[in-house]
């Protein structure tokens, strides 16, 4: 069993996710890189390697449940433990989104992604978590699931398109984040939300204005936060989140 630092980040391939992986790897800890397409995640795993990252590939499905069990699996069999948990995968579901004329399968495929998605895998890897001396898990959300802001209460701050799936998914999503945040107090799980910014990735055609390597850094630092960290908080770069 290894006696490294294990961390998975799910839907690390490509943009954020593969820079969240490259800067844990960064440290020195063994990562996994959960993706579903096998060819994009053996070619993330080879690029990490090649740059010096202890990283191996997590086949991995978060909407299919015998695909997560699988992960959590090889991770068991691989290390033993995990030590941190990076849910960085979603989708954003297309468009248009306007709620007077969604297709209403738009948003269950979008909460089945990224909220579901999210319950599944960190259910699954909740025991492997519980055995690490500093468990942490990062929920990778957005500004546009504060409601504050998408109301109007931080006009300073852009909210996007109206996008009846997409956002209130990360809405609902941050709203998870605290149930686990409040079922698992008095554990020494920190459990966080991490906005990455309007990052230039697939997600946006490549129209944001910030790089995935900046997009990453919110979660590799709540990934390395110290005992006495945060828990259940909405943090972007410049500081919490209102949610």
């Amino acid at each position: 069993m290894s006696e490294r630092t294990i961390a998975l980040v799910t839907g690390a391939n490509k943009g954020i996710g593969y820079e969240i992986a490259a800067g844990l790897g960064a440290l020195g800890w063994s990562v996994g890189v959960g993706a579903r397409d096998d060819r994009r995640r053996t070619a993330a795993v080879e690029r990490l390697r090649a740059a010096g990252v202890d990283a191996f590939g997590v086949a991995l499905d978060v909407t299919d449940d015998a695909s997560v069990t699988a992960a959590a699996r090889l991770i068991e069999e691989r290390a033993g433990h995990l030590d941190v948990l990076v849910n960085n995968a979603g989708i954003t579901g297309g468009g248009p989104q306007e709620p007077t004329s969604v297709d209403p399968a738009i948003i269950r495929t979008v909460v089945e992604t990224n909220v579901i998605g999210v319950i599944r895998v960190t259910n699954a890897m909740l025991p492997l978590l519980r055995r690490s001396a500093a468990p942490r898990i990062v929920n990778m959300s957005s500004s546009v699931g504060s409601l504050t802001r998408q109301s109007g209460g931080d006009a300073a701050q852009s909210t996007g398109p109206v996008a009846v799936a997409y956002a209130p998914s990360k809405t609902f999503l941050n709203a998870v984040t605290l149930q686990y945040v409040r079922e698992l107090s008095g554990t020494n799980i920190l459990i966080n939300v991490a906005c990455p910014g309007y990052v230039a990735t697939d997600l946006n055609g490549f129209h944001g204005v910030r790089t995935p390597q900046q997009g990453a850094a919110i979660a590799v630092e709540l990934a390395t936060l110290p005992d006495d960290g945060p828990t259940g908080q909405f943090f972007e770069d410049a500081g919490a989140v209102p949610w």
